[in-house]
């Protein structure tokens, strides 16, 4: 976890505890079965993560467009646009792609780089949420928001490294990908439509998802193969969500 959330953390935690306590008897553990969130630092036996090729996304938007429609219309939403063809619109997305030019002329190039919640493996955005609304789901380290219990504090937003949290100004919720989890599990859809809405949209396949913990899984396969990699791994936050590299190609020559 992050350096400075752990020693706030710690010196919350020191300031809070009475003087002399008397030795706390430890309580029994709850069992597998009513516990759904992750205890923090817990290791999780399943990861459940988007793994993004790079070399393939083409900036086409589509994964932006679905994700909002299917979480506007589904259990998330609805997701708020305040003046969306005005001078300064703005809006609740759970899934951005950023556009950008590499290198020097001639030879620049564009990359195109989706991003979304990455579903940490140690979120810092769980241990700071003063109502407890931020967790980790413990069956498949999904990463949640209980918009019953969020206060739109925005501390999550804070100590997001990566940008991730977004507040629903209508609603006054802080929101995020869920990897549209009222979707992957619900047994009305054909099980080929039970994955993230990001997924199915996109047209060149640039998104698989899957559990990263299963070493036979296509996304464990596809990090393996192609040197797939977690965003910004200083922070110590153990991305579930990783990235497969680009591939320069070299220029066609004719004669």
């Amino acid at each position: 976890m992050i350096g400075w959330l752990k020693d706030i953390l710690r010196t919350n935690a020191m300031a809070q505890a009475p003087a002399a306590a008397a030795p706390a008897t430890p309580a029994p553990p709850m069992a597998d079965a009513t516990r759904v969130r992750a205890l923090p630092g817990e290791t999780l036996a399943r990861q459940l993560a988007l793994v993004i090729d790079l070399n393939v996304c083409v900036g086409c938007h589509a994964c932006v467009t679905s994700c909002k429609q299917w979480n506007t219309s589904g259990s998330a939403g609805p997701l708020a646009d305040e003046a969306p063809y005005g001078a300064d619109p703005t809006g609740t997305f759970f899934n951005r792609v950023q556009t950008y030019e590499a290198g020097s002329y001639p030879g620049t190039e564009t990359i195109h780089f989706p991003k979304s919640c990455l579903h940490c493996e140690d979120p810092p955005c769980v241990p700071v949420c003063p109502t407890g609304a931020s967790y980790k789901r413990k069956e498949d380290g999904i990463v949640l928001v209980d918009y019953d219990k969020c206060i739109g504090c925005k501390y999550c937003a804070w100590a997001c490294p990566y940008g991730a949290r977004e507040l629903d100004e209508e609603r006054q919720v802080m929101t995020k990908c869920t990897l549209c989890v009222d979707r992957i599990y619900d047994e009305h859809l054909p099980k080929e439509d039970r994955k993230p809405a990001c997924v199915k949209a996109c047209p060149t396949g640039a998104r698989l998802f899957g559990d990263v913990k299963d070493p036979d899984s296509e996304v464990s396969k596809a990090i393996r193969e192609r040197g797939g990699y977690a965003l910004m791994p200083e922070w110590e936050t153990q991305p579930a969500n990783q990235y497969l590299p680009r591939h320069k190609t070299p220029p066609v020559t004719t004669h």
